[in-house]
């Protein structure tokens, strides 16, 4: 069941955030050319279950899929349709990049949002209270223009030069494995994309692009099961955790 939309403490009790789901992949190194988002995971498209997790946040009023044109109405009719979700689902065109595909996904937004939560199609494991939490660490605090969902790193970081030589042990205590939902004030992502377009500027999420712009960004710690689907086996692990807490259900 979906939860109850929670009041912002502005006086207005309906969400204010679209999440943007990019599901435009080709699958190069999942090595299936249709893309993996609608692989069957523990009897599911995979992108159906980041889909259901949207829907269930009380926060997330409205759902955009970045696809191929060509997909979407298989996406529609695989991912979508069965599950009945209450929030309305919407589609935008995939780009040549990711950041082509985001940039077009945050102008799908519909008026009246003013926060974008963008997640990676590839990432089933989110949960709706992680993307509750994270949203609520944006609202709680004016001065940011958004949060990314990761954790501390807990492994020893090395710097490597071209030939595999050491370099430097940093400590790790200042590092994050950064993932996805990032969620952001709009005004700030599509002012950030704009900047970037204009540069030539290619970051390696949406959080850099507003950190090049000069935005506050905050980390925002999630479960480290959130893991990306990017090779085969990542399935084996993935399948499992699903197929887990349905039985916990």
């Amino acid at each position: 069941m979906r939860g109850q939309h929670s009041s912002y403490g502005d006086g207005l009790s309906s969400p204010r955030v679209c999440a943007v789901v990019v599901a435009g992949g080709s699958g190069q190194r999942f090595g299936n050319p249709g893309g993996k988002q609608l692989v069957d995971v523990a009897g599911r498209p995979l992108v159906s279950w980041c889909l259901e997790a949207f829907d269930r946040a009380a926060h997330v009023g409205h759902i955009v899929v970045v696809c191929p044109e060509e997909r979407r109405e298989e996406m529609r009719r695989l991912a979508v349709v069965p599950f009945a979700f209450t929030t309305p689902v919407t589609f935008a065109n995939a780009g040549v990049t990711r950041q082509d595909s985001t940039d077009a996904g945050v102008d799908a937004v519909p008026a009246g949002f003013d926060i974008v939560a963008i997640h990676d199609g590839a990432r089933p494991l989110i949960t709706p209270e992680a993307i509750d939490h994270a949203i609520e660490e944006l609202l709680a605090d004016q001065g940011l223009d958004g949060v990314v969902c990761g954790q501390p790193a807990i492994d020893t970081l090395k710097v490597v030069g071209a030939d595999g030589g050491i370099e430097d042990t940093p400590p790790r205590s200042r590092f994050w494995t950064v993932q996805t939902p990032q969620i952001i004030r709009l005004d700030a992502m599509r002012r950030a994309h704009a900047a970037a377009v204009e540069a030539g500027f290619v970051g390696t999420d949406d959080s850099s692009l507003v950190e090049r712009f000069g935005g506050r960004m905050r980390c925002v710690e999630t479960s480290r099961d959130n893991i990306k689907v990017t090779v085969p086996e990542d399935l084996l692990l993935v399948t499992a955790m699903l197929k887990a807490r349905i039985h916990a259900r």
